[in-house]
């Protein structure tokens, strides 16, 4: 009796242990599952997070942030125009530009397209464009097919040590203003940024003295004293201002590529319309044939007078 006493105690508490195992068991995975739904919903709180600061990102891309320049613009254009005319060039126009044409300052040739150039003295992009273009547009300037707009900018000063984007773009904007003769202002430019001239931006700047900027002004025909007073920085405030006008001009941005939505330099357009730098570069074409193919003028036909380019003073250029 007392053995079969001890062996039934035996039985009774192997149940009972597993009992409490299977109810240990339980409880535990009650309490997993419980972790899986909290760890759950906390995921998911963060996707939902994640996802609404994408979308928020998003638009602040693409309407809050242009939005923004554009009013920027607006308050900045709204200064030029209310800018002390003491400090504006006066051969500028209303686009905060030099117009030329083989009739002279201000004044547009008959029937041609206008071709507008924004750049700045110290960008080498620009350099790299105005040694493809320049002499070929100078050509068809005198040939009156083309009215050529220019937008000296200074944005990069900072990367010289001695001011020069400043002193070379306000000098363009002072020669416009006082020499009468376009030709000069077009073979300066050529001059500023002939490979041998254009210094280099940042680490690699080295100083440029306004006397050699003077001796390359006289040496394009703009009279001594014109060249001899036109670095002093004059028009300081007024290059400010464009600067911060100019960039967030929204038809002035790029329209495709890796900066879309931004401004770069050089920027070109024919009666208005941007020409796309980047459509250029993955199309592969070289940046004269497509301007020539932009405004419908043959190579043959450049500085041709009499051959006017397909594209008038009132159509839009042709597409690429």
């Amino acid at each position: 009796m007392p053995k079969i006493q001890m062996r039934d105690n035996k039985q009774g508490d192997s149940s009972a242990t597993r009992l409490q195992r299977t109810i240990e068991n339980r409880e535990r995975a009650a309490r997993e599952r419980r972790q899986q739904a909290i760890i759950g919903v906390i995921v998911v709180i963060i996707v939902a997070a994640m996802l609404a600061a994408v979308g928020i990102t998003a638009y602040q891309a693409a309407y809050v942030q242009p939005q923004k320049k554009v009013e920027q613009s607006a308050k900045s254009n709204h200064n030029l125009d209310n800018i002390d005319p003491s400090i504006r060039p006066s051969g500028v126009n209303s686009k905060n530009g030099i117009l030329l044409s083989k009739d002279g300052y201000g004044k547009q040739a008959a029937g041609a397209p206008t071709v507008a150039t924004y750049f700045d003295p110290l960008c080498p992009g620009c350099g790299n464009f105005n040694r493809t273009v320049d002499e070929t547009l100078i050509k068809m300037v005198e040939a009156g097919q083309i009215n050529l707009e220019l937008h000296p900018m200074s944005f990069l000063d900072g990367l010289s040590t001695d001011h020069y984007s400043t002193r070379v773009s306000s000098a363009i904007a002072y020669i416009a203003s006082y020499d009468n003769d376009p030709k000069h202002l077009l073979q300066f430019i050529n001059g500023i940024f002939n490979e041998k001239f254009q210094p280099e931006e940042g680490e690699g700047y080295k100083p440029v003295s306004n006397k050699e900027l003077i001796k390359l002004a006289k040496k394009s025909g703009i009279p001594n004293e014109i060249a001899s007073k036109a670095f002093n920085r004059q028009y300081l405030k007024w290059q400010l201002l464009v600067n911060k006008y100019t960039p967030d001009r929204k038809e002035l941005w790029n329209v495709s590529g890796s900066n879309k939505g931004s401004m770069t330099t050089p920027t070109v357009t024919i009666n208005d319309k941007l020409l796309d730098m980047n459509a250029i570069n993955e199309k592969k074409m070289k940046v004269l044939d497509a301007l020539l193919h932009c405004i419908g003028l043959d190579k043959k036909q450049v500085g041709v007078a009499g051959q006017m380019p397909k594209v008038s003073d009132t159509s839009s250029p042709i597409a690429l």
